[in-house]
């Protein structure tokens, strides 16, 4: 029955952002919904899906988590501009990165206080800002 449940949930999600769901997407929605929120990167989630027996190219993840970023599901945090993490809490908070063992932490929005932005040209409006504190063990 929980098993019915989480594909009911993960169906009604990806119809909501109007996206096709795929037997790849409903497999990684699954993968990534199903337990509390996360921080995966591909290749973690390409893992577990080798390691749940679904036949899906690291490729097609990409695409799936891009797709998956695009529609609001998830949010990607970029580390560095070759490491991306995906988020799967959907409210708005901002994040810990501890850089001795790679673990991310959600920190809520309200523990954060932005106080000075960029003038902006008349065209451009702020859509979010993202904080990523970055932090490493005390020697």
């Amino acid at each position: 029955m929980q098993k019915q449940r989480t594909y009911s949930k993960c169906l009604e999600k990806l119809n909501a952002v109007g996206l096709r769901p795929t037997k790849q997407r409903l497999g990684l929605a699954r993968l990534l919904f199903e337990r509390p929120f996360d921080h995966v990167t591909a290749e973690q989630l390409h893992k577990d899906a080798h390691d749940a027996r679904l036949k899906i190219s690291l490729a097609t993840v990409y695409n799936t988590l891009n797709q998956f970023s695009d529609a609001g599901l998830v949010r990607e945090v970029v580390l560095e501009s070759s490491h991306s993490y995906f988020c799967t809490n959907p409210s708005p908070h901002h994040h810990m990165y501890n850089e001795a063992t790679g673990e991310i932490t959600d920190i809520p929005v309200d523990q954060i206080e932005v106080s000075k932005l960029p003038n902006l040209p008349d065209d451009l409006s702020i859509a979010s800002v993202d904080v990523v504190i970055r932090v490493n063990q005390n020697a």
